[in-house]
């Protein structure tokens, strides 16, 4: 005779299918944009109906939402070992060639502006935190005194993602991102670069 789940057993298999269908969105979106991306092939990527992506988010855009409040989420965990302008920088290279999809995405948004705008005052709330951080850390000496916080956040954060933006210019200056040791290498070669911006 068939059991029905219990229902924490539903709760669980709900939560897996969310998730199932967020990892496989990340990779559409990022190959496709946020225009070009098809819920059936997220589904189909996903392994299950591409009627779910409605119920569990209320369609594409919710989808894409749920993507960009998962990453901010576990945003906390890329840099709980790092307490240093410079520790920080490195952790957030490793997160991008660790995980290349969710990289690419950051940099459809810049193409893809209707998904843009229905996640700007997340977008916005998350990088004006950065910004006060990176003010606080020139403060204590961390940052040059003639060096704008602004400008530096988003140089340092398009340095962090490079590799996995620009491939082909990493291939042509003889280097390897897809090399066991890069990710270790580059990181640490950022450091040191981000280390060069103190006052200290």
């Amino acid at each position: 005779m068939h059991r029905s789940p219990a229902p924490g057993e539903r709760q669980r298999d709900a939560e897996r299918t969310r998730q199932q269908l967020m990892d496989a969105a990340v990779i559409e979106f990022a190959a496709h944009g946020f225009g070009g991306a098809r819920v059936s092939e997220i589904a189909t990527r996903a392994g299950v109906n591409k009627q779910l992506i409605s119920y569990y988010f209320g369609g594409k855009l919710g989808l894409y939402q749920a993507i960009s409040a998962r990453w901010r989420a576990g945003e906390q965990t890329v840099t709980e070992s790092a307490s240093t302008l410079p520790e920080i920088v490195a952790a957030y290279a490793r997160a991008s060639l660790a995980q290349p999809d969710l990289a690419r995405l950051l940099i459809r948004q810049g193409v893809d502006q209707e998904a843009v705008e229905a996640d700007r005052e997340a977008q916005t709330a998350r990088f004006q935190a950065m910004l006060t951080d990176f003010r606080s850390r020139q403060k204590q000496g961390e940052l040059a005194a003639d060096l704008d916080p602004a400008y530096v956040g988003l140089a340092l954060f398009a340095l962090s993602a490079a590799p996995v933006t620009f491939p082909q210019i990493a291939q042509a200056l003889g280097l390897d991102p897809s090399a066991p040791d890069f990710a270790d290498e580059y990181a640490e070669q950022l450091s040191r670069i981000v280390g060069r911006l103190s006052d200290r």
